[in-house]
C-alpha cells in the first residue's frame, strides 16, 4: 500500500510512534458472483482491495476510488459489512499503525479488471469456491459480504 502524503507529513514529526488511522476494504462482486482480488506488490500475496481515506474523504468514496485506482474496475458501494479495530501493525521501517477498518460490499458496474497502479502485480475475478491463497482477514470479509447477517465482536475480540 502506497503511503499517502498526509501520513508522510505526520511521520516527519511523529516518528515511528503508533498512528491510529481509518482504513477501508472493498469486497467487490460482479454479476456472476465472483470477487475481485489483487496480488499485492509488497507481499506477493492475493488480497481484497483496500486503502486509507484522504483527510475529509468519505469512507465509501474511498472504497470506490481505491478499487478503480488499483484494478480499473468501477464499482458502487452497497452496504457496510463490518467495522473493526485491527491489531497494530509494525512495518519494516519501524512505523506502527493501527487501523479502524470499514469493510464495504460493492458491486462492479464497469471497467475491465487489470493492474492499474504499482501496488498490484495481478488482479482478477475469482469464484468464491475457487479463491487463491488468502489470509483470514480477506476470507472473513468475503464470507461476511456474502451474508446478510450482522457481525458483532465483543470488546475482548481482536482483528
Amino acid at each position: 500500500m502506497a503511503t499517502p502524503d498526509f501520513i508522510r507529513t505526520l511521520r516527519a514529526t511523529a516518528g515511528n510512534q503508533l498512528l491510529w488511522l481509518p482504513g477501508v476494504t472493498a469486497i467487490v462482486f460482479d454479476d456472476e458472483g465472483r470477487v475481485l482480488l489483487g496480488r499485492r506488490s509488497d507481499t506477493g500475496r492475493w488480497s481484497v482491495i483496500g486503502g486509507i481515506p484522504e483527510p475529509g474523504e468519505q469512507p465509501a468514496a474511498c472504497a470506490v476510488r481505491e478499487v478503480h485506482e488499483e484494478t480499473a474496475v468501477r464499482c458502487v458501494t452497497e452496504r457496510v459489512v463490518l467495522v473493526q479495530a485491527l491489531d497494530p501493525v509494525t512495518y519494516a521501517n519501524g512505523d506502527i499503525c493501527q487501523y479502524m477498518d470499514i469493510t464495504f460490499r460493492c458491486r462492479a458496474v464497469g471497467g475491465e479488471a487489470r493492474v492499474n497502479d504499482d501496488e498490484s502485480l495481478e488482479v482478477g475475478w475469482f469464484a468464491v469456491d475457487a479463491l487463491p491463497d488468502l489470509n483470514e482477514f480477506g476470507l472473513f470479509r468475503i464470507k461476511q459480504a456474502m451474508s446478510d447477517a450482522p457481525t458483532w465482536f465483543s470488546p475482548m475480540e481482536s482483528g
